[in-house]
């Protein structure tokens, strides 16, 4: 098969790029009309500026004001309009799926119920049937230091019958034994304070240092089990926030890994997102990578704190990442654009001599907006506005909304809010076209 793309001018650099980095399995072609801006295209013009050679499909601009029917009739070859954004022409062509292996993984998320205990049953439930959705392997029934709870068991067994594996986070021997009685699948944690317990147990134990003490502790207790016996359990060198030994930390993960080269590993990943005011996406994303280069395969976090909503799609995203790019022996880039939530790959702006030969070719009163990456454009056939204050922008033209000034001021006031948040974050905007927020883009699971 053989593709031709048109283009215009402005775009024609970006097309080239993707379409080279796609590597499709088909011949293609480009074709760049003499238009700078592909979305102003119409019939006529694309039916006087192409003369396309032998190909079985011609790929016009998804936003070109063209009818791909009525030009299949006058040119004799299928016409389809694109994507809206050209980057999604590798998804189009469903380059994602040829990707031999991508979405497989190792990494098993744990997802903690906070204060499970205090919780009514229906919260519990509707919790760990978001985490699960949001892609979390194993529900962690998190118990409330200091004061024991009668009916972890019951929580326990509860979930086992709706169907999770489960594990419960406590110290406490008595809850201990109520979650390893109802059918619990691990249990966070045994060191020296309660590893008496280990033999009675028919769940897989996490094992941690003492508290308080380093390696050799962990290293105790690691013997203290396989001379019982015991030799199905994670070991957990248990992760210091930063500026409290966090560097030491991962020191101890490499020294581990190396000392026990096979052993099952864990790690708790919310003393970093929790404790820090900073986005946890590049944080999980960087601590996925981590696991990976020493084949850990379990990680524990948590949603508390606000700013961590979504930790567990974050995990789910970096941890099918991070094994694709492992087992190829790549970088972890140009894979997946799912973790780029705030900032884009790649923005392609036009230059102001470009949105100024766009306004020339304008023959309506309906206002463009689109932006620089340095200014906002606020244009239609007799206004050119050029500003990075969109209230004074608007202000401008409030007497010029025609014959419905109220939807027309709400939607120029929400167009305006998008691209000023595009030009604050150095974002791509299309007019009526959402920004690109990686996997928030859709919302999260009950939004």
């Amino acid at each position: 098969m053989k593709v031709l793309f048109v283009t215009g001018k402005l775009a024609d650099r970006a097309l080239r790029e993707t379409l080279e980095a796609m590597r499709p399995d088909f011949a293609y072609e480009v074709a760049t009309l003499r238009i700078s801006v592909a979305a102003l295209m119409t019939n006529p013009f694309i039916l006087r500026s192409l003369k396309p050679g032998p190909c079985d499909l011609i790929m016009i601009p998804g936003l070109c004001q063209a009818e791909p029917g009525l030009l299949t009739e006058a040119l004799g070859v299928r016409v389809e309009k694109g994507p809206r954004d050209l980057r999604d022409i590798p998804y189009h062509f469903g380059v994602e799926r040829k990707r031999e292996g991508y979405g497989q993984y190792t990494i098993q998320i744990l997802a903690e119920i906070n204060d499970a205990p205090l919780l009514s049953w229906e919260a519990i439930l509707q919790k760990a049937k978001y985490y699960q959705t949001c892609g979390a392997d194993i529900i962690d029934i998190g118990c409330t230091p200091g004061r024991t709870a009668d009916n972890v068991g019951e929580i326990v067994a509860r979930l086992k019958t709706e169907g999770f594996t489960v594990s419960v986070d406590t110290f406490n021997e008595e809850e201990i034994r109520q979650a390893n009685k109802a059918g619990v699948d691990f249990l966070l944690s045994l060191n020296g304070q309660n590893i008496h317990l280990a033999p009675e147990l028919s769940c897989i134990p996490v094992v941690i240092p003492d508290f308080g003490a380093g390696i050799e502790s962990l290293e105790r207790n690691i013997a203290a089990l396989e001379q019982m016996g015991i030799t199905r359990y994670l070991v957990d060198p248990i992760l210091d926030p930063l500026n409290f030994g966090f560097t030491r930390f991962l020191h101890r993960l490499y020294e581990v890994r190396q000392r026990y080269p096979k052993a099952e590993m864990l790690i708790g990943v919310g003393n970093l997102t929790e404790l820090i005011d900073a986005d946890s996406t590049g944080i999980n994303a960087l601590m996925v990578g981590v696991m990976a280069e020493l084949d850990i395969r379990y990680v524990l976090t948590t949603e508390v704190a606000h700013w961590t909503r979504g930790t567990v799609r974050e995990l789910d995203r970096a941890r099918r990442l991070m094994h694709y790019a492992r087992s190829r022996g790549v970088l972890p880039k140009d894979i997946d654009d799912s973790l780029l939530t705030i900032k884009d790959r790649k923005v392609d702006w036009p230059t102001e001599e470009e949105v100024r030969a766009l306004q020339r070719r304008i023959t309506d009163p309906n206002f463009r907006i689109m932006i620089d990456g340095k200014s906002i454009y606020l244009f239609n056939k007799d206004r050119f506005i050029k500003d990075t204050d969109i209230q004074r922008m608007f202000h401008q033209i409030a007497g010029e909304l025609g014959p419905n000034p109220v939807s027309h001021a709400f939607y120029l006031g929400r167009e305006l809010m998008k691209a000023q948040i595009a030009l604050r974050l150095g974002k791509k905007y299309i007019q009526e076209e959402d920004l690109d927020w990686g996997y928030l883009t859709h919302g999260l699971p009950g939004d």
